[in-house]
């Protein structure tokens, strides 16, 4: 079972393509928000090493953004079957 967190920002393209992604796969993930955390987006930016959005966090290991993503999702890496469980 892989747990999966999406850090985002408001009005970000590439957040709701990777959100849309997650979903169309059945993959369940957690969302976190930072558009108005700017202390989350300096703690974001010093786990991550990058301040663009949405960073993707995967059992605890930032994996990137969408275009990893899509690379983790197209190699079987994020099993769609796992049944995880949902947050908002």
């Amino acid at each position: 079972m892989r747990r999966v967190t999406i850090y985002s920002n408001d009005n970000c393209v590439y957040c709701r393509l990777a959100k849309r992604l997650l979903a169309e796969r059945g993959i369940a993930y957690c969302e976190v928000n930072l558009a108005m955390d700017a202390e989350g987006r300096r703690a974001l930016s010093e786990r991550t090493g990058s301040l663009t959005f949405p960073q993707i966090v995967v059992d605890d290991e930032p994996i990137g953004g969408d275009d990893e993503l899509r690379r983790l999702v197209a190699s079987g890496e994020l099993d769609a079957a796992a049944s995880l469980e949902r947050a908002a």
